[in-house]
């Protein structure tokens, strides 16, 4: 259950980190599960200006990844992009379950590479609506909508309202949080709580809000253009699952 972090900082040469060999990074952006990767896809991520620069390799319980860059919507997967303009801006699509008893090693193989003065981080996750705790009823809330927890050394503006207690998180977004914490990162976490689980047109455009963030202001495409990649990518995925009797 080994986790294996390669990555390609160089066009065609690997690197490895080690203790001494960290790169400086200013912007960390990890979108955990398949439709917050989808929303980077079609709202942030363009061919031209971001280039893969990492991959991760690990199996479990549910889920075995390879080190393919070229993945459909459906995939388990976790790629690294770093912005071509800006090599500091580094951004994650993580689509693949991280086990408990592998978290660990993902924090420290992904994060020990990383500079940790001046460097912020933003998450984006969705989770099951039937986890939101509240004393009215589940089914009178209009979702998607979006929660924010934050580290205390995040000093801006959040872009939707703060998750209320009782509420916790849970898994690697909730790892990462805590990472953040510990090490004194200014970080946030958006998380998207829905009733559908699969990739979801309504689902991705919840995450919009996050566009007009101060982190993903100067990053987003042409919204109509996204829009188009939008409904191309759940086309694709559409395709992709369909069963034949």
């Amino acid at each position: 259950r080994e986790i294996s972090v390669l990555w390609t900082l160089k066009p065609g040469a690997p690197w490895q980190s080690s203790a001494e060999e960290v790169f400086v990074c200013s912007k960390f952006i990890l979108a955990i599960g398949h439709n917050a990767a989808a929303f980077l896809s079609c709202f942030i991520l363009d061919s031209v200006c971001w280039e893969v620069v990492g991959v991760v390799k690990l199996w479990n319980e549910w889920c075995r990844t390879t080190n393919t860059t070229n993945v459909l919507p459906t995939d388990s997967f976790c790629l690294f992009y770093r912005l071509i303009s800006d090599p500091t801006v580094l951004l994650c699509q993580c689509s693949c379950y991280v086990a408990e008893d592998q978290q660990f090693q993902w924090l420290e193989k992904v994060f020990g590479c990383m500079q940790k003065e001046d460097l912020q981080v933003t998450i984006l996750s969705t989770c099951p609506l039937a986890d939101y705790k509240t004393q009215e009823s589940t089914l009178t809330l209009l979702s998607p909508f979006l929660k924010a927890l934050k580290t205390k050394e995040f000093k801006e503006p959040v872009c939707c309202p703060l998750l209320e207690q009782p509420n916790i998180v849970r898994d690697l977004p909730a790892a990462v949080l805590s990472y953040c914490q510990v090490w004194q990162i200014p970080a946030v976490l958006y998380q998207c709580y829905t009733d559908v689980i699969k990739l979801d047109t309504v689902t991705i455009e919840a995450f919009k809000p996050l566009l007009s963030s101060k982190i993903l202001k100067s990053l987003v495409k042409d919204v109509s253009e996204s829009t188009k990649n939008l409904k191309k990518l759940l086309t694709t995925n559409e395709t992709h699952n369909n069963i034949y009797i």
